[in-house]
């Protein structure tokens, strides 16, 4: 039977030159650009993210992901003195540690490389106080191992590890990152993510106060962000597909502001497609818009009804990924097909590092 062209995993592909990857943050965080997608108007219209107000409907309530990105990449050495790469793919408030002699044990899953694969039992060492050991392998590079070490472990991670850039960004990170590559707003406690919920990159303190003083709601939601968002769609048919389970946590206070401005008729609009996904998988898992902490696997895909977002204000994606297919349920194919091939003719620069696009 033929797949009907919605649900074929080809026509969420694009052409996308190498040079519209943005490799750098633009000089400014609100420095970057916007596309305007109006679905009632049927336009689009260039801009920049400092006009954002512009555009943005004045009763609106902004949802934005307050997670934090850790520096989850490490190096480390096996006995031989072998190098190895881990990339802790378990957000640290899901660890579960147990202590004994000072020293504090807890499993996790993460994605280790080294030229000679590792084998079970494998120690690999970070620092004198800080090793883990590979436990059983999985599908992708992933690996269960057991971290072991002294002390707090998000300073650990914080003094020896690197920020995981995504794979597209062709260059090691540096320090200018460490800032940049956090949104403003993330909170310390709900440091873990693995990724940045890049749409909420470009707001700067100024702008969220311009937004305050606007009259304009703003609430937060958390999404531990896993390497799972940069997994590739490999079924060709995207029904078939099976989404990465992400943990999610909606307040109290979150779900009464959506509750309200939901039964005042004011539009929700996500801050990126994690705060997105935490909304609608909140709905999904709980049955109502209400407090939730747990994990959601839900996959928005073109027939899906939204239960909570009104719009989205987001980044652009890569093609056949699991994000152009969540933004086309919404939106329509073609007409985000064709809002990207406006973008890449009106050189917007593209995914983590690049300009934004608001969804009306």
């Amino acid at each position: 039977m033929e797949i009907p062209e919605d649900y074929q995993l080809s026509s969420y592909d694009y052409t996308l030159p190498e040079d519209r990857i943005a490799q750098e943050p633009a000089e400014r965080r609100d420095g970057s650009r916007l596309l305007v997608l109006d679905r009632t108007a049927d336009t689009l219209t260039p801009a920049r993210f400092t006009d954002l107000l512009d555009y943005l409907p004045d009763n609106c309530l902004l949802v934005a992901n307050n997670s934090r990105v850790i520096p989850a990449r490490i190096f480390g050495h096996k006995p031989t003195g072998g190098q190895v790469e881990f990339l802790l793919l378990t957000p640290l408030p899901l660890l579960s540690p147990s202590e004994e002699g000072g020293w504090c044990t807890a499993r996790a899953e993460g994605l280790l490389r080294a030229s000679k694969g590792p084998k079970p039992g494998t120690v690999v060492s970070f620092a004198d106080d800080f090793s883990l050991t590979a436990e059983e392998a999985g599908e992708f590079g992933r690996w269960q191992v057991t971290l072991r070490w002294k002390g707090d472990l998000t300073n650990l991670f914080n003094t020896l590890g690197h920020l995981p850039l995504p794979p597209y960004i062709k260059r090691p990170d540096g320090e200018a990152d460490r800032e940049r590559y956090q949104t403003t707003y993330s909170n310390t406690d709900k440091t873990g993510s693995v990724a940045a919920p890049t749409a909420g990159l470009h707001f700067t303190p100024e702008l969220r106060e311009r937004i305050r003083a606007k009259g304009i709601e703003w609430a937060e939601v958390t999404l531990y962000v896993g390497y799972g968002t940069f997994s590739p769609v490999r079924c060709p048919d995207i029904r078939d597909h099976r989404m990465h389970a992400e943990y999610i946590e909606v307040s109290e206070e979150t779900a009464e502001a959506i509750r309200r401005a939901k039964s005042e008729g004011r539009p929700v609009i996500a801050v990126g497609t994690t705060s997105a996904r935490t909304l609608e998988g909140m709905v999904r898992e709980a049955g109502s818009i209400r407090q939730f902490r747990g994990e959601t696997d839900i996959f928005i895909s073109p027939g899906y009804t939204f239960r909570v977002i009104d719009g989205i204000l987001t980044n652009f994606h890569l093609p056949e990924s699991s994000l152009i297919i969540m933004i086309s349920a919404l939106a329509g194919r073609k007409t985000i097909l064709d809002a990207y091939a406006f973008a890449l003719e009106n050189n917007y620069r593209f995914f983590s590092y690049g300009d934004a696009m608001l969804i009306l």
